[in-house]
This record gives C-alpha cells, structure tokens and sequence, in this order.
C-alpha cells in the first residue's frame, strides 16, 4: 500500500487488524505510515504513530522517520521537531534519512534558524568521533 500511495487501505488495514484477531504490528504501522506519507496525509500519519504507541507497539527509526518525513511533505516543523526530540529522548538511533527531513521540514516552515541548528546537531552528532 505504501509504495503504492493507497493510504485509505494502509489505514482500513490497520483498523482491520485492531478489530480483528490479528494485532497490528511495528510493520504494519510502519507501512501505513508510509503510505500516508506518501500520500501527503501527515495529521492520518501522526494520528497512526499515536495509536501505534498506544497499542504499546515500540517504535523505530523507521516509523520516526516516516511521521517525521510525512509531517515536513506537510510543512508541519513543529510536529516533526516534537517527534525529532521524543527519538532523541527515546534513544532511537537517528540517521541521515532523520535529519534532511527535519532540516526540510524546518525550511518549509519559514524556520531557516531552526534548520540550521539541526543541521549543527547532525554535524556534531554524526561526525564528533
């Protein structure tokens, strides 16, 4: 569903497997946070990463970097910047896919200051070894 942008299925899916015997699991969020990525749908992404911690399912870099990625397509800095901290605080390993999403997703917003400062961060975190 997700490469295919089918975010309406990814999210029936989803709400299927909730009401049914099958439990949502990390892939599938994932998947279907990916197609409403893909989609453009970032609040139906935000809302699925909710319900995924909810359901006590633990995320990864992968669901982080999807929400994250469907929230700058959306020019959504702050919530992208909210999940960028819970990551961080969460000790979820960030990566290159991470920070450009957040650097773009801080540019979309007008917020050039706050791009630059992830940025730095990346540089410090990346390449102080």
């Amino acid at each position: 569903c997700a490469k295919s942008g089918k975010w309406e299925q990814a999210l029936q899916l989803v709400s299927v497997m909730s009401d049914g015997k099958v439990k949502a699991n990390l892939i599938s969020f994932s998947s279907a946070i990916s197609a409403c990525e893909e989609g453009s749908e970032w609040q139906k992404a935000l809302q699925l990463y909710s319900d995924m911690i909810r359901s006590k399912v633990k995320s990864n870099s992968i669901s982080f970097n999807s929400t994250i990625s469907a929230c700058e397509k959306g020019a959504s800095w702050v919530e992208a910047l909210q999940l960028f901290r819970e990551m961080v605080q969460r000790q979820v390993e960030t990566n290159t896919i991470t920070y450009n999403a957040m650097v773009s997703a801080c540019e979309k917003g007008g917020e050039w200051q706050k791009a630059l400062q992830i940025f730095n961060v990346m540089v410090r975190d990346k390449f102080e070894e």
